[in-house]
C-alpha cells in the first residue's frame, strides 16, 4: 500500500512536481511515505500542516533517518538526533511535534517563526515546558538560540490575579488616574476594574487565563453582553503591563476621556 500510494501521487518518478497533485495533504502523505520508515513530515510542510504557517511551497520536507538523495519536488533532512518526543502525527500523517516544527522554523526564518509562535499560541499547541526540553537536549543545533529568545515573549511572569490586579491599580494610582472600583459585580458580571461614572471597565488578563476555544467564545459573549447593558470593555494583559506601564496608562486615560465625552453626548 505504501509503495502504491507513492506510486499513485508521482513521487517514484524523478520528475514529479508538487502542482500536479490533487492535494497537498495527499502529497505530503505521499512523501513521507515515499522515504520509508521513520520518515516524516517536517519544517515548513510540517508547520503549514499544523496551521502555523499559510503555505508550504512547492517543495514538501520530510526528515527520514536514511540518508537518501532529495528528489525534486522532496526536500529531505536528517533524523539524526530525534526522539520520541520530536514525533507526532497529524491527520493520520506522520509529523515533526510541534515544538520540534518551531525548532526547524527558528532554524531557517525568524520571519516564519515570528509568524508561527502567536498562532501556536491561540491553537493551544504552544508548551514552553516541552520546548524548554527540546531546547535542553538541542544543545549546539542551529536555531536553539532564536527559539529561545522567540519563548520570552509567551512566558507569563508568576504572578497571582491578585498580583496582577495590585500591579494595575499601582499603574492607575502612579499615572493619577481615578481609582476605579475593583472585583464588583455589574449586569450580572464580575468585573476586575470598573470606573461607574464612565460605565467603563478594565478585563485583567494573562495569556494562560483565558485558554481554550469555548472560554475565548465566552470572553466574546461577555464583551457584547456588557455593551448592551451600556458598559464599554477593553482588555489589559500582565505582559502589556510589565512591558510598558507608561503606554497602558496613556491609552487608558484616552480611552476614560473618549467614554467621558461618549456619556456627556
Amino acid at each position: 500500500m505504501r509503495r502504491s500510494l507513492a506510486r499513485s501521487t508521482g513521487f517514484t518518478g524523478a520528475s514529479t512536481r508538487l502542482a500536479t497533485l490533487g492535494s497537498l495533504r495527499t502529497a505530503g502523505l505521499a512523501a513521507v511515505l515515499a522515504r520509508g520508515d521513520g520518515a516524516l513530515l517536517s519544517h515548513y510542510s510540517a508547520a503549514w500542516l499544523w496551521g502555523l504557517i499559510e503555505g508550504c511551497g512547492r517543495v514538501i520536507d520530510v526528515t527520514a533517518p536514511l540518508p537518501r538523495h532529495t528528489r525534486e519536488g522532496i526536500r529531505v533532512h536528517s533524523a539524526n538526533g530525534l526522539s520520541a518526543e520530536d514525533r507526532s502525527s497529524s491527520e493520520n500523517i506522520p509529523v515533526t511535534a510541534v515544538p520540534k516544527t518551531l525548532l526547524d522554523l527558528a532554524a531557517t526564518s525568524e520571519r516564519n517563526l515570528r509568524w508561527a509562535m502567536p498562532r501556536a499560541k491561540r491553537k493551544g499547541f504552544l508548551d514552553p515546558i516541552a520546548i524548554d526540553a527540546l531546547i535542553a537536549r538541542s544543545t549546539g543545533r542551529a536555531g536553539v538560540r532564536r527559539l529561545r529568545h522567540a519563548l520570552v515573549e509567551y512566558r507569563e511572569p508568576a504572578f497571582t490575579r491578585s498580583g496582577l490586579e495590585r500591579r494595575f491599580l499601582r499603574l492607575v494610582r502612579e499615572a493619577g488616574l481615578p481609582r476605579p472600583a475593583t472585583n464588583l459585580f455589574v449586569a450580572g458580571f464580575e468585573l476586575d476594574a470598573y470606573w461607574p461614572s464612565f460605565r467603563f471597565a478594565v478585563e485583567l488578563d494573562t495569556y494562560d487565563y483565558h485558554g481554550g476555544y469555548g472560554e475565548f467564545e465566552a470572553d466574546r459573549l461577555r464583551q457584547e453582553d456588557l455593551k448592551l447593558a451600556g458598559i464599554e470593555m477593553t482588555r489589559v494583559t500582565g505582559a502589556r503591563i510589565d512591558k510598558d506601564p507608561k503606554a497602558v496608562a496613556r491609552r487608558l486615560r484616552l480611552l476614560l476621556d473618549q467614554r467621558k465625552r461618549e456619556l456627556e453626548r
